[in-house]
């Protein structure tokens, strides 16, 4: 792995290793270990879209590993406006070691990677969200959950996170059904690909028949970043895929609830599922920060940590 554009960049073996390599990290940071296996290395953090948890977390984690984050903003870069993206590319991979891009076009993450001379790993586009879904998979591992056994439903928009979610359940043999209004399935191209790893999906425009017997139940927001413009026809399009009390009620006794935030209180999920006791919402934020360090280390080679 040479760079981390794309869940499709990784192995099972490699999964696992990661998940290995962030309980460490995450179990040395709890214990005040301040080992330092990034020393002197420097992170390029490209950001087309603004965001808290991906800027806290990378920055945050390169300071922790021991190296520095310089933030570029899409008014002080200009990606393919102000300078084109392979220019861009060959330049920061002169001053720095590694670049993290959230952008909207997944082709400028693709662009990047292609002319940079260093790692460059996905912090978002408008496919996929591979980090996201790596501490969302962690979450759960780390829980001691059996991967292969637990059954995993999505509610909602087939977006980014939602792609990157799908790729990582058919590595890792999770069963997935997924509940999407008509016209919002999760692209056709990542549904193939997560089929051709041995995906087992099950796509529905039911929620009550996608959440019924899961143990861990995900949403997202309707209106992602970009699509403002719908938001009406989104509002509409989704209102019966809520997940609400009723709605978890169809779930497992004690079903995980998952949400990669930021959330739209009172639209995709309540109050009283968001802040209840099935919640996990802040470990996923949390595990963002250690998954991301791992992620780091292993593309630039931390050694043993």
């Amino acid at each position: 792995m040479s760079h981390f554009l794309s869940i499709g960049d990784l192995s099972r073996e490699e999964v696992l290793q990661l998940f290995r390599l962030t309980a460490s990290l995450k179990a040395r940071q709890k214990a005040g270990d301040r080992g330092t296996p990034l020393a002197g290395r420097t992170m390029a953090l490209i950001f087309e879209k603004p965001s808290l948890r991906t800027r806290v977390t990378f920055e945050v984690g390169m300071v922790q590993l021991g190296g520095a984050a310089v933030y570029l903003s899409a008014q002080e870069i200009g990606l393919g406006v102000r300078e084109s993206v392979p220019d861009i590319a060959r330049n920061l991979s002169r001053w720095v070691d590694i670049i993290t891009a959230r952008t909207y076009r997944h082709a400028t993450v693709e662009a990047l990677a292609a002319h940079a001379t260093v790692p460059v790993i996905n912090g978002l586009s408008d496919l996929e969200h591979p980090c996201q879904a790596l501490a969302d998979f962690f979450t759960l591992w780390e829980r001691g959950m059996d991967l292969g056994r637990i059954r995993l439903a999505w509610i909602g928009d087939g977006n980014n996170v939602c792609h990157s979610l799908l790729l990582l359940a058919a590595l890792l043999g999770t069963p997935l059904s997924m509940a999407t209004p008509p016209g919002y399935a999760p692209h056709p191209a990542i549904q193939a690909r997560a089929r051709d790893l041995g995906g087992r999906l099950t796509l529905t425009t039911d929620p009550r028949e996608a959440v019924e017997g899961a143990d861990v139940v995900y949403t997202d927001v309707w209106i992602s970043m970009g699509q403002e413009a719908e938001r009406e026809q989104r509002l509409e399009a989704f209102r019966r895929y809520q997940l609400n009390e009723h709605l978890l009620g169809l779930a497992r006794p004690g079903a995980l609830v998952m949400h990669c935030l930021p959330a739209h209180r009172g639209e995709e999920i309540t109050d009283a599922v968001l802040d209840g006791p099935q919640s996990v919402v802040l470990d996923q934020s949390e595990n963002r920060l250690h998954a991301q360090k791992a992620v780091m280390v292993h593309l630039l080679g931390g050694g043993d940590v």
